[in-house]
């Protein structure tokens, strides 16, 4: 599966690589293509997963604030509850397109 982004690949994995979590698909972080991401400064905990790092996505001068998202440390609970570790895997939402 590929996140795209206006025609750029942001990451590409194998579906069986891909954790899906409340309807997003996590990608693991050797998935991700270039260097598109850089951390924003947003602050969000989810009750169950732990500190959330949101991402700016950029491309081709096009700034898409918190466009991707993920748990660098999540709740051991959590990983219970998914089954699997999904440290650092990263989501994307809105303009970015989660396609096979």
């Amino acid at each position: 599966m590929k996140a795209v982004l206006d025609g750029t690949v942001l990451a590409e994995a194998k579906d069986s690589e891909l954790i899906s979590i409340e309807g997003n698909w996590y990608f693991p972080p050797s998935s991700l293509t270039g260097d598109y991401l850089s951390e924003s400064p947003t602050p969000y905990t989810c009750p169950w997963k732990g500190e959330c790092q949101y991402y700016t996505v950029t491309v081709g001068g096009m700034e898409l604030k918190d466009r991707a998202f993920s748990y660098p440390e999540p709740y051991p609970g959590a990983i219970e509850k998914v089954g699997r570790d999904f440290s650092g895997y990263v989501a994307f939402w809105k303009e970015v397109e989660v396609v096979e």
